[in-house]
């Protein structure tokens, strides 16, 4: 779902002026991902990065890997493409578009080494668990595209959620869980302000990591 929000000047600047330069067009097409980035190299896919404070932290930390970061929200956007400029990142790249749309039309079968989707919306209510990401359907478009012994990381930190992401991760085929249940939080995955937050406050969170299966 495409969300309005409250920008601040600096975010509306970067949307404007750096998204050329950092951004990705949607498009029904694929991706070159050698020609995105001028080299060949493993990729991660991000879904619904916030305010990119986490995906911004990862794409520095492991410079040899591209990151490609989806997400809707205009201000998180803006929030990203500063950060990037910043940095001087040449790893990572953004998409302000849908990411069921992306996924189906650019992120070609077999070619990411990884796909992050941090913090999830919940949807808490019972009438709008439809809107859910993490449905079996979604789930399996994913597991297409990851390469063989590629990984799907998700967290989350509401509990029932988290159990039925488990559930839904743990039915598909092509993917196999890397530990019993919950995985414990991988170095490489900040811990946010956010989070930090919530687990003094007793909240939980939940890291569920599956591996493509290797073809047979």
């Amino acid at each position: 779902m495409l969300r309005a929000g409250r920008m601040s000047s600096a975010q509306q600047r970067a949307l404007d002026t750096l998204y050329p330069k950092y951004g990705v067009a949607f498009e029904l097409s694929p991706i070159d991902f050698d020609r995105l980035f001028g080299r060949r190299a493993p990729r991660v896919l991000e879904i619904g990065f916030g305010m990119g404070q986490t995906t911004a932290e990862i794409a520095t930390a492991r410079p040899t890997e591209d990151f490609l970061a989806i997400e809707v929200h205009p201000p998180g956007v803006g929030s990203l493409l500063k950060q990037i400029d910043e940095r001087g990142l040449t790893n990572l790249r953004v998409i302000r578009h849908d990411a069921v749309e992306v996924l189906a039309a650019m992120i070609p079968h077999q070619s990411l080494a990884g796909i992050h989707v941090f913090f999830p919306d919940p949807w808490p209510k019972k009438r709008h668990h439809k809107r859910r990401l993490l449905t079996g359907p979604f789930v399996h478009e994913l597991a297409l595209r990851l390469a063989s012994e590629g990984t799907l990381h998700v967290a989350t930190d509401w509990e029932e959620y988290a159990q039925e992401v488990l559930a839904v991760l743990a039915a598909e085929p092509l993917l196999a869980n890397t530990t019993a249940g919950f995985a414990p939080r991988p170095d490489y995955r900040p811990l946010t302000k956010f989070e930090a937050r919530g687990l003094k406050l007793g909240h939980g969170v939940r890291d569920l990591i599956f591996r493509r299966r290797t073809a047979r």
